[in-house]
C-alpha cells in the first residue's frame, strides 16, 4: 500500500480547504495528483461554476483513481464544511437526498478532494428543481463512428436549433462524442423537456438517416446515437471543463463554432486547459444569456405524431411510453449473443476477446457496431454487460449462446 503524503491546506475563496493525501496519484500514466486536480478546478473555476454552479451535483468518486473502482455518491457526506450547500431532490424512485451545490472555487476545490474527477450537475437551479433551465444534446457515437461524423451530426443538430430559434453551446465529451448545451426558459417540466429533446433528436435522424439516429435500443443504432434521455428527469451529465476518467486525463472542453471543425478532443486536458483557459477564457461565458422558448420543438414533437419513445430501463414505465421491449426478444428477433458481466469494463471486454479467440471465423464476419458494450447502471455503482450481435455472421457460422464469461453476480438496482 503507497504510504500516504501529509495533508495540505489551502485558502480558496476565503475558505480553508484541507487536501488529504495531496500527492495520491489518480492518473498513472501522466502521473497527475489529487494536489494536481485541486489545482486544476481553482484554475478554471470560473467556467466550471458557469456550468454546475449553483445546481445540485451527483458526486462520482475515484478514491483509488482511475484504475481504481468508483461510485455514485447522491447524498453529500454528513462530515462537511458548514460553507458547503446542499439541497434535498426528490427522484423518480420516491427517494430522496441532500446534493451539494457548489458556489464557488473552495467547493470546487473540496470535491476535488473527494476524488470527485467530473463535475456531474442536474439542469436545474437550486432555487428551483421542478424546472430545467438547460436542454441537452447528447451525441453519442457507436463502435467505428469517426470523429469526423460527430462533427458533421454536430453542425446538423446546430442548424436543427437554429431553425427553432435555439443557441447550442458545444463542447467535448471528455470521451469520444460531443455535447450541445441549450439554455432555456425555465418554464417546463423534466418530462416536457425530455420531449423538446426526443423531437430534436428524431428531426436530426429525419435529416441525416445515414449519419444519425434517436433509436434508443443499441441493436438497432447505427452512426451517431442522440441521446434524448440525458434530459430525463434525475440523469447528469459530465459538465464543461469535467475531467474525465480517460488515462489522458482529457476534459470536456468548451468550443467556439469556428473550432468544431478542426478540433482534436485529445489536445485538451487536465495538462493543457489551464493554459487555454487563462489565454481565451470561458468560451461559454454568454450562455446564460441566450434562454430561448421549447414551444416550436414541442410543436414539432405533436406534428411528428410519432408518441413516446422508450426511457431508460431503471425508470418506471410510463403511460406514453411504447411497450418497453428490445428488440432482440421480439418476434423478428436480431441474432444476439449475450458474453459477460462484470463489475469492472475491462474485465468484461477481455471476456469478448476469449469470446472472439474461441470462435475467430465468426469474429472475422463482426463490424465494431457489432460488439454491445452496456454500461448497467445501479444504485451506486455501474457493472458492464457485453452482447454480440451476429446479424453480419453467415447463419452457419453462428456460435450458440455460450455459459456466460465472465459470470460475476451483480444485482441491478435504480
Amino acid at each position: 500500500m503507497a504510504k500516504q503524503s501529509a495533508a495540505e491546506i489551502l485558502t480558496v475563496a476565503g475558505h480553508e480547504v484541507t487536501i488529504s493525501n495531496p500527492h495520491k496519484v489518480l492518473f498513472p500514466e501522466p502521473k497527475h495528483t489529487k494536489l494536481d486536480l485541486v489545482r486544476y478546478y481553482i484554475a478554471v473555476s470560473e467556467g466550471a461554476l458557469r456550468g454546475a454552479g449553483g445546481r445540485p451535483n451527483m458526486l462520482v468518486r475515484y478514491p483509488n483513481g482511475i484504475e481504481g473502482e468508483h461510485f455514485y455518491q447522491k447524498r453529500a457526506p454528513a462530515s462537511r464544511p458548514p460553507w458547503i450547500e446542499v439541497v434535498e431532490l426528490h427522484f423518480p424512485s420516491g427517494r430522496a437526498a441532500e446534493e451539494v451545490v457548489p458556489r464557488d472555487a473552495a467547493a470546487l476545490a473540496w470535491l476535488a478532494n473527494l476524488a470527485c474527477l467530473e463535475l456531474h450537475p442536474h439542469p436545474v437551479r437550486a432555487e428551483d428543481l421542478d424546472h430545467p433551465d438547460e436542454l441537452r444534446v447528447d451525441l453519442d457515437p457507436v463502435p467505428g463512428v469517426t470523429w469526423q461524423q460527430v462533427r458533421e451530426v454536430t453542425a446538423i443538430a446546430r442548424a436543427v436549433l437554429d431553425d427553432f430559434k435555439l443557441v447550442g453551446w458545444p463542447k467535448t465529451s471528455g470521451s469520444r462524442g460531443m455535447h450541445l448545451c441549450v439554455r432555456i426558459e425555465p418554464r417546463w417540466t423534466f418530462d416536457e423537456v425530455r420531449l423538446a429533446a426526443l423531437a430534436l433528436a428524431r428531426e436530426i435522424e429525419r435529416r441525416a438517416p445515414e449519419l444519425a439516429t434517436s433509436k434508443w435500443w443499441k441493436e438497432e443504432r447505427q452512426g451517431v446515437f442522440v441521446d434524448y434521455n440525458q434530459n430525463a428527469k434525475d440523469r447528469t451529465v459530465a459538465a464543461a471543463y469535467s475531467v474525465r476518467p480517460r488515462p489522458d486525463a482529457r476534459v470536456s472542453a468548451p468550443l467556439s463554432w469556428d473550432e468544431v471543425d478542426a478540433c482534436d478532443p485529445a489536445d485538451f486536458t487536465l495538462a493543457t486547459m489551464p493554459t487555454r483557459f487563462k489565454k481565451s477564457g470561458d468560451l461559454h461565458a454568454g450562455i446564460d444569456e441566450h434562454a430561448g422558448s421549447l414551444e416550436g420543438l414541442l410543436e414539432l414533437f405533436e406534428r411528428q405524431g410519432l408518441g413516446d419513445a422508450p426511457w431508460p430501463p431503471h425508470y418506471r414505465r410510463q403511460d406514453s411510453e411504447p411497450p418497453r421491449v428490445q428488440p432482440s426478444k421480439r418476434k423478428s428477433k436480431l441474432p444476439l449473443i449475450e458474453i459477460g458481466r462484470a463489475r469492472r469494463k475491462e474485465d468484461a471486454v477481455a471476456g469478448v476477446e476469449r469470446w472472439k479467440t474461441r470462435h475467430p471465423e465468426a469474429a472475422a464476419h463482426l463490424q465494431p457496431a457489432d460488439v454491445l458494450v452496456d454500461a448497467m447502471r445501479g444504485r451506486y455503482t455501474t457493472w458492464t454487460r457485453t452482447r454480440i450481435n451476429l446479424q453480419h455472421v453467415p447463419e452457419a457460422l453462428r456460435p450458440p449462446q455460450e455459459p456466460l464469461d465472465p459470470d460475476e453476480k451483480i444485482r441491478s438496482s435504480s
